[in-house]
């Protein structure tokens, strides 16, 4: 198994962010913000990103494939890379978009490195704060080099986090409002790479997800199952990147994942 130092990734999210994306933060012009799909943001600084990640990133390991996020827009059929037994490369260029448009900190870079069907390291780096989260398969989670791992087991009833508030399924949607009720705190950071990093931090415990495009997740997964955590579909499976789900639970325990999968169950 290949695994890529992290420290150069460090300084490749590091220098990116000062050349590229912090310079145009609460300064873009208009021309650099449109709409994807008619509904979905995307900035030129998101495509120039993952463009200069492409180049990079597949030099660290020849022949390995490259999925973005932006890049799929015009070539849907790259998921495809997922199901072949080589490295893969997966990015979002900027996880939060519509927040670094409105001037709020709460974005990230994201990148994850897979093998076939396994997620073998993920890397999310916060740009504002410097901060820089990562894991590597069966050797844990680290921020800025200090092992992390999530202590803390909540309920439903004193839990805090998030649940998707569209693309549900029309059969769970209505479960999934009266779901919404149970829970000690639900909102949205607008950034789900920023809610998985804490979740591994402990500082919040959970993210119930209905669109699963792997771009969003593959790096917040590993990292959060490396930090002690768990995910898992409606069907109790753990998260499969390269099939057709469209819910997931991520949490700060086992526990947590099975009482949310009863809850569902009940209403």
């Amino acid at each position: 198994m290949h695994l890529v130092d992290n420290e150069e990734v460090k300084s490749i999210l590091y220098s990116i962010s000062k050349e590229k994306l912090l310079p145009n933060f609460k300064n873009l012009k208009p021309d650099q913000i449109k709409y994807k799909n008619n509904k979905d943001i995307v900035t030129s600084i998101d495509i120039e990103i993952e463009n200069t990640l492409k180049k990079i990133l597949p030099q660290f390991i020849k022949n390995s494939n490259f999925v973005g996020e932006e890049i799929y827009l015009h070539n849907p059929q790259i998921l495809n890379f997922y199901n072949q037994e080589q490295y893969c490369w997966t990015v979002d260029p900027i996880d939060g978009t519509s927040n670094f448009v409105r001037g709020n900190e709460k974005f990230a870079i994201m990148i994850a490195l897979t093998f076939g069907t396994k997620i073998i390291q993920s890397w999310i780096y916060k740009p504002i704060t410097e901060e820089f989260m990562y894991s590597a398969y069966n050797q844990g989670t680290f921020l800025d080099n200090k092992k992390i791992k999530i202590n803390k087991f909540s309920s439903i009833s004193n839990s805090i986090g998030s649940v998707s508030s569209k693309y549900w399924q029309k059969d769970i949607e209505n479960k999934i409002k009266k779901l919404k009720n149970f829970f000690n705190n639900v909102s949205s950071y607008g950034s789900i790479g920023c809610e998985y990093f804490d979740i591994a931090l402990g500082k919040r415990d959970f993210a119930l997800l209905s669109k699963l495009s792997p771009w969003d997740h593959l790096p917040g997964i590993l990292i959060v199952r490396e930090a002690g955590g768990n995910d898992s579909h409606f069907d109790n499976m753990p998260y499969i990147f390269n099939q057709k789900y469209e819910n997931l639970i991520v949490s700060n325990s086992r526990e947590l994942n099975l009482e949310i999968i009863n809850k569902l169950k009940e209403i």
